[in-house]
C-alpha cells in the first residue's frame, strides 16, 4: 500500500534468495548475529579440513541443513505475509541489515513477547530453532504497521503447535 513505510525499504539492494544475510557473511550489509556467528565459523572450519575427509562431509551437511532450515523458517514467514496482504511489501519486510533499527524503542518488549509467543504456541519455527534476532526486527516492523496480531493469528492457524512437538505437514497450506 502507499502508507507502507517499508515499501520501499532495501529497494536499492537487489537480492536473489541465495544471496541473503545467512549465505554472504561478508556483504557489507551482513548483520552479525549469534546464529549468522555459527554458520559463517562452520564454513571457516570446514574450508580449512580437506574436502575428502569425514569431519568435511559432516560440517559440509550440517551447513547445508542451517541454511535450508533457515530457508524454510524464512518461506513460513513470507507466507504468513503475502496471506495477509503483504504481496509486495514480504521480501522488504523480511530483509533485515545491519542498517536496520527498531521503529520505536517502546515496541522492544511487545515485539519480543510475540517473538516467545510465537516459538512456544506455533510451529513457525521448528523445535530446535533459536530466536533469531532478526524476526525481532520484522515483528517490530508488524507493530508498526498495526498487523503483529493478525500475523500471530494467522501462524497459530497455519503452524499450530502439535502435541509432543510433532512437525505441521508440509503440503499445501490451507
Amino acid at each position: 500500500s502507499n502508507n507502507n513505510p517499508y515499501a520501499s525499504f532495501g529497494a536499492t539492494l537487489a537480492r536473489d534468495e541465495e544471496q541473503n544475510l545467512w549465505s554472504t557473511p561478508h556483504d557489507v550489509t551482513h548483520t552479525e548475529a549469534d546464529d549468522d556467528r555459527v554458520l559463517y565459523n562452520m564454513i571457516v572450519v570446514r574450508n580449512q579440513l580437506d574436502k575428502d575427509s569425514e569431519e568435511w562431509q559432516k560440517l559440509n551437511y550440517d551447513i547445508y541443513t542451517l541454511r535450508q532450515t533457515r530457508k524454510e523458517v524464512r518461506s513460513r514467514w513470507k507466507h504468513i505475509l503475502e496471506d495477509l496482504g503483504f504481496q509486495k511489501e514480504a521480501d522488504s519486510l523480511l530483509s533485515v541489515t545491519k542498517l536496520s533499527i527498531i521503529s520505536d524503542s517502546q515496541n522492544m518488549s511487545k515485539a519480543r513477547d510475540i517473538l516467545l509467543k510465537l516459538s512456544e504456541e506455533t510451529n513457525i519455527f521448528p523445535t530446535s530453532w533459536e530466536l533469531s534476532e532478526r524476526y525481532l526486527f520484522v515483528v517490530d516492523r508488524l507493530i508498526a504497521l498495526d498487523a503483529a496480531d493478525e500475523f500471530f493469528k494467522m501462524a497459530s492457524a497455519v503452524y499450530p503447535k502439535r502435541p509432543g512437538g510433532d512437525r505441521v505437514d508440509e503440503g499445501p497450506r490451507p
